[in-house]
Order: C-alpha cells, then structure tokens, then sequence
C-alpha cells in the first residue's frame, strides 16, 4: 500500500518528476542554443541578462569574455548538462518569450496535473524548486496543455533564490520562506542526492522513478518510491 503523508504543503521537482527530461533535453535546449547569440547582442545591457554574463566570466574564469564566447561557454555548459546558475538564467529569458509567443508549450506526464488539482483543492500548498530558472518555472506553469495554471503553485525557488540542490541549507531557505514546518513539507524528485538532502533538512521524501528517465537505473536509494503521481497520497486527499 502506498505510504499516506501527513503534510501540509509539497514542494515539486519537474525536470524527470512531473515532465520528461526528454522534453527539455530535446526540445528546450535546442531552442535555448540558437537564440543565446541574439539574447546577448540585443539585450546585454538588461540587469538580468547582464548579471548573468558577468557570472559567466566569474565561474569560466574569463574577466574579458566577449558575446561569441559567452555563448561558446554557455552551449558548453549545455553540452554537460551542467545545472549553472547563469545557463538557467538566460534559457528562462529565452523560454518565457517562446511561451509567451506560443512556440512551445510544457510538457507533464498525464497522471500529474490530476493530482496537483486534486491536492490543491484539498487545502494543500504547491510549490516548485528546480534548477531552471524562476522565470522558466513561471512561463512553465503559465503556459500548459490546460492553458495558464500559475495560480496553482505558490512559490517558485531555483539555485539562485534557495541554493544547489544537493545541500540541506537550500531546503532549509525554502522552508524559512514558505512558513511551513519542515517536518510537514513533502518533496517530490527523482533524483537521490536531492531527496538525501531535503530529508537532511527535515522534510518528508518521494523518489519518483519513472521509466525511461535518466535516474531510473540508479533508483531513489531508501526513500519511498513512486512510479506515478497516483501513488502518492497527501493528507488531505
């Protein structure tokens, strides 16, 4: 029987939780990749675009990168994979305008957005913590299958406003900020350094391990498992 968690609110990971890495990998990044020449020829002197170049320079060690590359630096990054502050910065400046323009459109599993209404209107609180940026989180949930579901999250956290994800202090950042016990906040991820640190923080785990996804050999380590949404049962459901 799957374990019922007593909890107030529940924090969700995307990226290989409630979306296919797959998606983003295979459609986000591209789009990301061919407009970061342009982002950073048209718009660098925006404060957000212009803080992120300069923490480009600091992580490449290069003081007097130029635009080519910056660029150069950031399609690396993408390359590994590499989950950059900066990198998820510009891809979320360069997603939102794609959402808003109605180029792309998120992805979710088909069992998740049945549950977070259903947890939603069961008094629980939602909330996102993922490497992408806040403003890709926004343009995300802004712009689903099911039209603009934003009012459903009530905050948006990323590496930047709560920390990396593997370290217990980010969780409990996000705690501070919510106003939730920690004891009575749930995460959902699929990745197992994540879970080890939330738990660490005091939070209540959920490995969600979905085939097909990266993580899914290695498995979620001694947290509970669930291989979809409708396995994991929030108090209030």
């Amino acid at each position: 029987m799957s374990p019922v968690y007593d909890v107030d609110a529940v924090v969700l990971d995307i990226e290989g939780t409630t979306s296919a890495t797959g998606f983003v990998v295979d459609v986000l990044y591209p789009y990301s990749r061919k407009r970061f020449g342009a982002l950073l020829s048209e718009r660098a002197a925006e404060p957000a675009v212009a803080r992120a170049i300069a923490q480009v320079r600091e992580l490449a060690g290069e003081p007097d990168a130029d635009a080519a590359r910056i660029e150069a630096v950031l399609n690396g990054w993408l390359d590994e994979d590499r989950k950059a502050t900066p990198l998820k910065t510009l891809q979320g400046i360069v997603w939102a305008e794609g959402f808003a323009r109605g180029e792309l459109v998120s992805h979710f599993y088909p069992d998740v957005l049945p549950a977070l209404h259903a947890w939603k209107a069961a008094g629980l609180s939602l909330y996102v913590y993922s490497s992408g940026s806040v403003s890709a989180q926004r343009a995300w949930f802004a712009s689903t299958p099911e039209g603009d579901l934003s009012s459903l999250v009530s905050g948006l956290y990323d590496t930047e406003n709560a920390g990396p994800k593997q370290e217990a202090a980010s969780y409990r950042a996000i705690t501070g900020a919510i106003g939730t016990a920690a004891e009575r906040t749930l995460f959902l991820s699929d990745r197992p350094g994540e879970l080890d640190a939330a738990r660490a923080a005091g939070w209540r785990t959920a490995g969600v391990r979905r085939a097909g996804e990266p993580y899914y050999e290695q498995g979620v380590g001694d947290h509970p498992e669930a291989a979809t949404f409708d396995q994991i049962h929030p108090r209030g459901e």
